[in-house]
């Protein structure tokens, strides 16, 4: 593109945004002069400038040398533009800081946050596609002999669909490997977590109570059995069920959570407190100080609200 033509660009431009020439000038900090010597295609701009011409115009410094280009309304529209096109991930982080910056000063309108929200929705369908990627890849390859791991990336993949309406997928595949006889623990653990998901508690209940005869001794199983029954509002099994996973298994804190949260349900909080501070003094024994911090906030909520009672 020749200086002619940007200075054609440029002209168009400033009149679409309604700036003088004078305006302009005092914008980029140079002369009316300089400004009009571009415009008529005498001089060409300093490369210097560039990034703030093509920020006053809303445009990217590319656009500065297109034949043609679009006017946008703000710049956070012209980098929306760009990720909807694209659809990288790059791309939206950076149409994604113009829009916060855009909100604070208070100067958009309802086409702004129509587009803001457009750019989330391809994000998040983008995010979908490759969390599901990552769990499939991860499954496939049996997370490369990491069992535990393995597992616990079926038990996200089931909570993934769930949030995505699939969540009879995530049982009926695990109905059929139960079916074809499994000797797995984990395996029913898993349908009961799909059925929690679904919330169909009922299910969950008439799976654990069918399962926990023929491993006893699984500690996670008695967790589940708990949180089930929490659901179903019958909380001194609840506790019966935790309190058993604990005593199989002291180290794991997941029956301690389940507690203190079910006892600020029925607005126990001097035993939902205890509770906290036990799981905020395992936390940090196991060096997990961040941690610690946020159950101890926590805490402070139970013993603030039992003591003014």
């Amino acid at each position: 593109m020749d200086q002619v033509k940007i200075g054609k660009f440029i002209a168009t431009r400033r009149k679409e945004k309604g700036f003088t020439q004078v305006q302009l000038s005092e914008k980029l900090g140079i002369t009316a002069q300089t400004i009009s010597r571009w415009e008529c295609g005498t001089t060409f701009p300093d490369v210097m400038l560039l990034p703030e011409i093509a920020r006053l115009y809303c445009v990217t410094i590319d656009d500065l040398y297109k034949e043609s280009s679009v006017a946008y309304a703000n710049y956070a529209q012209r980098l929306a533009s760009i990720y909807e096109a694209s659809q990288k991930p790059e791309d939206f982080m950076q149409a994604e800081y113009e829009f916060r910056k855009l909100f604070q000063t208070k100067d958009y309108d309802a086409d702004d946050l129509r587009t803001y929200g457009v750019i989330h929705h391809f994000m998040l369908n983008y995010c979908k596609k490759k969390a599901l990627t990552i769990f499939n890849q991860l499954i496939d390859n049996k997370a490369d002999g990491d069992m535990e791991t393995y597992y616990r990336t079926r038990g996200q993949k089931i909570a993934m669909l769930n949030d995505i309406g699939k969540n009879a997928e995530s049982i009926k595949t695990q109905q059929e490997i139960i079916k074809n006889g499994t000797t797995d623990w984990q395996e029913y653990g898993l349908l009961i977590d799909a059925y929690l998901h679904a919330k169909d508690y009922q299910a969950a209940y008439d799976c654990f109570q069918s399962v926990i005869p023929k491993f006893p001794e699984e500690w996670a199983l008695y967790v589940y059995g708990g949180d089930i029954c929490r659901k179903l509002e019958q909380y001194n099994e609840a506790f019966q069920h935790w309190n058993k996973a604990l005593e199989l298994n002291p180290k794991y804190l997941d029956a301690k959570y389940s507690k203190a949260f079910a006892y600020e349900e029925l607005n126990e909080y001097k035993k939902a407190y205890d509770v906290w501070c036990e799981i905020v003094d395992d936390l940090k024994k196991s060096g997990h100080d961040i941690e610690a911090q946020t159950e101890q906030k926590r805490a402070e909520e139970c013993r603030r609200k039992f003591a003014e009672r």
